[in-house]
């Protein structure tokens, strides 16, 4: 009967776990989508801004993968149209699958961004450190952030708590939908992740002097 009764209550106690994590999850889902409320565009309907923001995400052999591609892409339309002046690269620059940013920058200019008009950011190491560092290093005050649509809300919401007014921007995918339906699992497990970072308002990882690369990018883009 003792054995019993332990494994009840070890089996109560993870039940409740399990209702506590999904609260927290369905709790920051709700703020998040609150902060982005309003500030989501499709390409089409995109506001101008000086400089749009795009995020790094895994390449290989140097190239970027589909989601990266997805978002460099909505950015080289984003510019030419003149709707940014410039464009921030964000991500690790010493990630496992390569140089996010030396492969996103060399795809921007074989698609006819001049390099002159491209600034990166190597330790964007995840959404909240490339926001800070977009307003500490590089001065950043008003923004267009390019994303998967799943991924823009927390990207929106982490962008405007650092301080930038910003528009996010959904880019698309030519991805496997089991790709996509991983990733979007990953993202609702990132979220209270993110709300507890908007909470604290911690430093980035890697703190950096503040820099003039994005306003001479932006001179270049006049």
């Amino acid at each position: 009967m003792g054995e019993r009764r332990i494994v009840r209550r070890l089996v109560g106690i993870g039940a409740g776990l399990g209702a506590l994590a999904v609260l927290v999850v369905a709790a920051s889902t709700v703020w998040i989508s609150r902060e982005a409320e309003g500030h989501v565009y499709d390409v089409e309907g995109a506001p101008e801004a000086p400089v749009v923001i795009v995020l790094g995400a895994q390449v290989r052999d140097g190239k970027p993968r589909e989601y990266l591609a997805g978002r460099l892409d909505v950015a080289v339309r984003l510019v030419q149209d003149g709707r940014a002046r410039a464009v921030l690269v964000s991500g690790d620059g010493a990630g496992r699958s390569g140089d996010e940013i030396a492969a996103m920058t060399e795809y921007l200019v074989e698609k006819g961004i001049d390099r002159s008009r491209i600034v990166g950011d190597r330790y964007g190491l995840d959404t909240y450190d490339t926001c800070a560092r977009a307003v500490q290093t590089y001065g950043v005050t008003k923004a267009l952030i390019v994303t998967q649509g799943f991924h823009v809300p927390r990207a929106v919401a982490l962008c405007r708590g650092a301080g930038i007014d910003v528009a996010g921007v959904n880019a698309g995918c030519e991805c496997r939908p089991i790709t996509m339906a991983r990733n979007t699992v990953r993202e609702s497990l990132a979220r209270p992740k993110a709300v507890l970072d908007l909470l604290s308002r911690r430093d980035p990882v890697v703190v950096s002097e503040p820099e003039d690369s994005l306003g001479k990018a932006l001179a270049a883009g006049d």
